[in-house]
């Protein structure tokens, strides 16, 4: 049984969760549990409970919240945490297996330890994030707590954000900080620090006119909300890109800097320091002849209260009306900039040269490769990745390539013909197989081959017309011959239809790969080609697949825990994918200890808390949102019910689901197999219907 505080309060137990409803005890619990393994006083748990103005019989009242709460722990089996009567007031005893609050924090100090290895800090602080839930205290009425509590807790999960997302830009990997920084910046419009790392990750994706209108954008809020300029640090970094400079090696600044919560001399990567003795930072010296300078800074951090955040707490950003602590333990106050002292003499001041303004289209000097991103592919067209560790698939793929290479089919006038199409469940490995074929075929296709995504990262599809656009400028710059197209994730026939007529898509000679989790039997029947219908690995496969990834070593040592994974995993190539990234996040687990840790809850572990996206749960939610509503309220139907619904006769008192529903289902590879055989549904698949079924009609307790 684990507490929730990182969200609703609320008691877990695996999947099962009971939130509590709004009562005295449960504000009681929040209080407690916000100061867990420390003596609460009785007085400020009264004010927790009842707010300032407390009833006269608050002190016995307490004791009842008390046992009542002693009740509600022996009615869930809650072991290992005990409500204690201490003098002067009570403790709750907790730990990280039994609070998420404690888990965080653990986790935030683990990362402390790892500055020397990004990714590991990385995914830990990632991971750390994941347990956060929602809205903190939804369902706690406590004034009291909300006011002194939340806006402390709130500050720890920003500071958090704010090093993932220097880490991020550290890595090279501003694609994936544009998403949490988008979000932040909205959320928190007055914390600089996010703005300045969003403009510093578009301009370093190549967005240089998107980069200057945020800037814009927060300029004006700063002044018309606050009546405040933007910092030296946004102002220099606005400089810098109206000049078209390459900005610094952000990998330097971030990756060298401390832990969140740590005051450390932090290098600028964003700027050059355009005069010496600002609060902004000095010159330190003229590094080669163009006079390079480096601003350094340090972060004044207020000193954390007892018991209060540890190291990764981030500071929450000031109301539009302006500062306003809260009495009692709250809000750190903001980081300010200071001047270090200077390395070496300072040299004379250096003028700042007047902006200047880059007309459109002009040069914007690409960032440096030291920490350079490349340009989003907005277009959804690009050349086609290499598959680490493929592993499998070998007939799939022999015949593919030898339907890839074989001359051009001919067929009617009207409408091109396609060459394979790959098809199968989400997360069978469609496009994987695809792109692994298209790179061994090179030799058969000099003018290139491209990767086509059909669908949006919002999930959205693109529409044909969108589709033949980009291709016509990405085919224009290959060579001559013919090319391959890997039309990936196509959502229907008719989305992909109207580019397989004359005119549709730009270019003679072209071969069509398209993935898709829909069989696409119409499509086949009026453009030809041949279908490659996926289902789930070997037992043999499954196992190869984790000697490539993990290393014949680590697998072989344990050969007889590493067919356990892979059951578990139900040979689903997304969830071994999956499972050997953690692995390899995790060098020193031993798999007999993996095997027991993911056979606990597999559908949660099964996912990436870096990558929110590659997970199995995800991967299933995503696929079931495209359905028809009805057919989707089906499928839940057949998957919640007993194996018998999927039969032709289905159970006597519930009659077949009709065999019209069935092939739909089937062919939107959400069933496997079918007439004349029997219809089944994957055990991951069928689990998380069950498990989303659950927390949908989630119960809620009255303490």
């Amino acid at each position: 049984m684990r507490f929730q505080l990182l969200g609703p309060l609320a008691l877990a137990d695996g999947p099962d969760t009971v939130v509590l409803q709004p009562s005295k005890p449960a504000n009681l619990l929040a209080a407690l549990l916000l100061n867990a393994n420390s003596t609460v006083s009785a007085g400020y748990l009264q004010r927790a409970v009842w707010g300032e103005e407390q009833p006269a019989t608050a002190k016995a009242a307490l004791q009842t919240c008390v046992l009542r709460l002693r009740r509600l722990f022996a009615k869930h089996g809650v072991t290992g945490t005990a409500i204690e009567a201490v003098p002067g007031g009570y403790r709750i005893i907790a730990g990280p297996p039994t609070l998420d609050l404690l888990a965080y924090r653990d986790q935030v100090r683990r990362a402390t330890a790892m500055d020397r290895d990004p990714e590991a800090e990385l995914y830990t602080l990632r991971d750390a994030l994941s347990l956060w839930q929602g809205a903190l205290l939804a369902n706690v009425r406590s004034a009291v707590l909300h006011r002194d509590e939340v806006p402390r807790l709130a500050e720890e999960r920003l500071r958090v954000v704010e090093r993932v997302c220097d880490l991020l830009l550290g890595l090279g990997r501003c694609g994936e900080a544009l998403v949490d920084l988008w979000t932040a910046t909205r959320v928190y419009p007055g914390h600089e620090r996010f703005h300045e790392q969003l403009i510093e990750a578009l301009y370093r994706s190549g967005r240089q006119s998107q980069a200057l209108a945020e800037y814009r954008r927060v300029k004006d809020f700063l002044r018309e909300e606050l009546g405040v300029d933007p910092s030296p640090s946004l102002r220099r970094l606005e400089l810098s890109i109206l000049r078209g400079e390459e900005l610094g090696p952000v990998g330097q600044a971030a990756l060298a800097a401390p832990a969140p919560g740590q005051a450390a001399p932090v290098v600028s990567a964003s700027a050059e320091a355009v005069g010496s003795g600002s609060a902004s930072g000095e010159v330190v010296g003229s590094g080669s002849a163009s006079g390079a300078v480096v601003s350094r800074v340090v972060r004044g951090e207020t000193v954390p209260q007892p018991d209060a955040e540890p190291p990764g707490s981030e500071p929450a950003p000031a109301p539009a009306s302006g500062p306003d602590p809260a009495p009692g333990p709250g809000p750190a106050t903001m980081p300010t900039l200071v001047t270090a002292p200077a390395l070496t003499p300072a040299p004379a001041p250096v003028a700042a040269p007047a902006p200047v303004t880059v007309p459109p289209g002009a040069a914007t000097g690409a960032p440096s490769a030291a920490g350079a991103c490349a340009p989003p592919a907005d277009a959804g067209v690009g050349p086609v990745p290499a598959v680490p560790h493929f592993t499998g698939r070998a007939a799939e793929a022999e015949a593919m390539a030898a339907r890839l290479t074989a001359s051009p089919p001919t067929g009617p006038a009207d409408h091109r013909a396609l060459a394979v199409v790959v098809s199968g469940a989400p997360g069978i490995g469609k496009s994987a197989l695809a792109q692994h074929v298209a790179r061994q075929v090179g030799d058969a296709f000099p003018a290139g081959r491209l990767l086509v995504r059909m669908t949006r990262a919002d999930g959205e599809p693109r529409t044909a017309g969108e589709v033949s656009a980009a291709l016509a400028d990405a085919l224009g710059a290959t060579g001559e011959g013919r090319a391959l197209l890997i039309l990936d994730d196509v959502v229907d026939a008719d989305q992909v239809r109207p580019l397989l007529t004359p005119g549709g898509l730009p270019g003679p000679g072209l071969a069509v790969v398209v993935t898709s989790r829909m069989g696409l039997g119409g499509l086949i029947a009026t453009h030809g080609g041949w279908v490659q219908r996926l289902t789930a690995f070997t037992e043999a496969e499954s196992y190869g697949l984790l000697l490539a990834a993990l290393g014949a070593e680590r697998v072989e040592a344990e050969p007889e825990a590493a067919h356990r994974l892979t059951a578990v995993c139900g040979h689903f190539p997304a969830a071994l994918r999956i499972l050997t990234a953690r692995l390899l996040t995790r060098p020193g687990l031993r798999l007999a200890d993996a095997v027991d840790w993911l056979g606990d809850d597999p559908l949660a572990r099964l996912t990436l808390t870096d990558s929110p996206g590659h997970s199995v749960t995800g991967l299933f939610d995503r696929a079931l949102d495209r359905l028809d509503p009805r057919l989707s309220q089906a499928f839940t139907h057949l998957a919640q019910g007993p194996p018998e619904l999927l039969a032709d006769g289905g159970p006597e008192h519930e009659g077949p689901v009709p065999e019209a529903v069935r092939e739909q289902l089937a062919d939107a590879g959400l069933l496997e197999d079918g007439p004349p055989g029997p219809y089944r549904i994957h055990g991951l698949l069928r689990a998380h219907v069950r498990r989303t079924a659950r927390i949908r009609d989630r119960r809620t307790e009255k303490v």
